[in-house]
């Protein structure tokens, strides 16, 4: 059975370079036989958050925030790509994250962080280890931190130089500990419902 997994992007910057680092991800992970998915915050165009999705009547919220929920819940696994704003998360991508919520339960999340510096974004992957886990969702330890991310993935997402063989062989591990996690939660839904 081939993994269903859900990347999601969420820079609104009309100069994205993040956009590289989500291509290689979801090209990684195809050669690797999982169904990945690309869900770019700002082409999916939520409004600032008001209601969650599940605070709207049946049948009434927003067609693209109902089809994104769909997604989610179809999804086996979900890999969160995020730039580092002042030592924290994108807001696009948090507030896309936010208008959801049992969704997200009982799959496992990975984090692929980066910057245009050094830090690679690892101080808001950090952040989103906690937000994640509060969202119920089981985060791996394994993570990627791409910096500088003009100096590591061309503009269609493929590794140059030294950095973007570093990237390549970390990848490896990423998606093996996110396809490990996927398998686990997969069979453990099967053999029994979740606790809520």
């Amino acid at each position: 059975m081939s993994d269903s997994i859900l990347v999601l992007y969420g820079s609104y910057r009309s100069d994205r370079m993040g956009i590289r680092l989500a291509d290689f991800i979801v090209n990684g992970l195809a050669a690797r036989g999982a169904t990945p998915e690309l869900v770019d915050a700002k082409a999916v165009g939520l409004p600032m958050l008001d209601r969650m999705y599940k605070e709207y009547p049946e049948g009434e919220a927003p067609a693209a925030m109902e089809a994104l929920a769909e997604k989610i819940r179809r999804a086996d696994a979900f890999v969160f790509v995020t730039g580092e704003y002042n030592w924290g998360p994108q807001p696009g991508l948090k507030n896309l994250t936010d208008h959801f919520l049992e969704e997200w339960f009982w799959r496992p999340a990975a984090i692929a962080s980066y910057s245009a510096g050094r830090i690679a974004g690892a101080r808001s992957g950090v952040a989103w280890h906690g937000i994640l886990s509060e969202m119920g969702m089981v985060v791996i330890s394994s993570t990627l931190s791409v910096g500088p991310i003009s100096q590591t993935l061309d503009e269609n997402g493929a590794p140059q130089g030294k950095p973007g063989e570093a990237l390549t062989g970390a990848f490896g591990r990423f998606a093996d500990d996110l396809a490990w996690w996927t398998e686990a939660a997969r069979a453990q839904r099967e053999r029994r419902d979740p606790p809520f």
